[in-house]
């Protein structure tokens, strides 16, 4: 029976079809490929499988005669380097992958513990604005001098003629204060001045997370067998950080809103007062004559 080609395999070469008619018989059929039909079929180029086979990432092609012949193997290869590269990774950080799945590792654990440990805190999804839309939401306060602030804070990040806001939740509290009259351009000094010390609490909070890995070499993945308990502990660890965050947060806020109001309150009980006993009003933080000691 004539070894055909499945119905979804790209149409083979002379140099493929040649290939494919001289493997020895008993042998099951694959689909193989000359460098150009990998490229195609791979949604990449000839340049980017060179470049991956010197850095290691791609196997070489068997050699038959002067034709190099890839298979499936090398599709699947550059199927997950292209998804590892549309998720951010490097080439370099893509190689240390590889590598651990060479060694035993299953890339789906290993990415996995990826994303328990650097993936996004928050829920919430990137919204577009325009122009018209932040002018709506903070009135005359959204000048250009505030939006290159917000830009330059990372609470906005420009693109084209409009901004995408990272958190639109925070934006949307940030407009609200402007409403209520606070000035944009102090609301954003006081992002600046407290990012410092979020940054602080979040390293804390990521070492707590992150030490879950001391127990093995720095340099190395942890076993095969232990990743994915590891990734159930750092999921389970994740959301009791931003618990501590926000009590500890609670906290601050109540000591420093007391303390400050408290006092503020004080001076303005303590100007009525005076006024009431007759002060004069250059002399506001005079309260009423102590009477003389007995």
């Amino acid at each position: 029976m004539p070894n055909t080609p499945p119905p979804d395999s790209p149409t083979p070469s002379p140099d493929a079809a040649r290939l494919s008619a001289d493997m020895p018989t008993g042998v099951a059929p694959r689909n193989e490929y000359t460098v150009d039909e990998l490229a195609r079929v791979s949604d990449t180029t000839v340049r980017n499988v060179r470049a991956y086979q010197d850095r290691g990432l791609l196997a070489p092609p068997e050699k038959r005669g002067r034709v190099g012949v890839y298979d499936d193997t090398h599709v699947s290869r550059l199927k997950l380097i292209n998804h590892l590269l549309a998720r951010g990774y490097t080439l370099a950080n893509i190689q240390d992958l590889i590598k651990a799945v060479d060694e035993g590792h299953d890339l789906r654990s290993i990415l996995g513990l990826e994303t328990a440990i650097g993936g996004r805190w928050s829920r919430e999804h990137p919204r577009k604005y325009s122009l018209i839309e932040l002018l709506q939401m903070f009135g005359d306060k959204a000048t250009p001098a505030a939006l290159a602030k917000a830009v330059d804070l990372g609470l906005l990040e420009r693109d084209g003629l409009s901004f995408v806001s990272g958190s639109p939740t925070a934006l949307a509290a940030g407009a609200t204060l402007a409403r209520e009259g606070i000035a944009l351009a102090d609301l954003l000094d006081a992002v600046g001045t407290a990012r410092p010390h979020f940054s602080a609490v979040a390293k804390a909070l990521v070492d707590l997370v992150v030490r879950q890995l001391d127990r093995y070499d720095p340099d190395a993945l942890p076993p095969p067998a232990d990743v994915p308990a590891l990734v159930d502990a750092i999921w389970r660890v994740r959301p009791l950080a931003m618990v501590l965050v926000e009590s500890e947060m609670n906290r601050a806020l109540e000591e420093a809103s007391g303390d400050y109001l408290g006092d503020r309150v004080a001076a303005i009980m303590a100007k009525k007062l005076g006024e009431s006993a007759g002060n004069p009003p250059g002399n506001p933080t005079a309260g009423p004559k102590k009477p003389p000691k007995q």
